[in-house]
């Protein structure tokens, strides 16, 4: 880091060096006076431009349910998604066509997929979004 003892007169003024070279970028606007909601809407918008991940779990269900998912479908199941998150549902079921699928809403997980031959009983939810 090359600090050079001599330009402080403290260990105080040495150590606010080294913790200022260690903030994040948040943190730096912060600093800035930059306001809370303009932070909380650059979040926002980094999470929700993020797209969906499949869990190892939904992933195998996929593969052993034998479904796949169109273009078309997936991004129903991206829109579900949003919608959930805007009603502030943070364990979803998503209904698109005849599949459905447990989303964790805050991680953008699919958790699981059940299709039309499977049981139909959803635990540890608390919405559910029909497209």
């Amino acid at each position: 880091m090359g600090i050079s003892v001599k330009q402080f007169h403290s260990i105080e003024q040495m150590a606010n060096q080294l913790n200022t070279s260690r903030i994040k970028v948040a943190d730096k606007k912060i600093l800035n006076n930059t306001p809370f909601e303009e932070i909380l809407k650059e979040t926002q918008a980094v999470q929700e431009g993020s797209q969906l991940k499949f869990s190892r779990h939904a992933n195998e269900r996929l593969a052993s349910r034998q479904i796949t998912l169109s273009k078309e479908q997936l991004e129903k199941l991206e829109n579900g998604a949003k919608m959930a998150n805007e009603k502030g549902i943070q364990e979803s079921l998503v209904m698109v066509d005849n599949l459905a699928f447990i989303v964790n809403i805050k991680n953008r997980t699919v958790i699981t997929a059940v299709n039309d031959g499977d049981d139909k009983i959803f635990t540890n939810i608390d919405g559910a979004v029909i497209m």
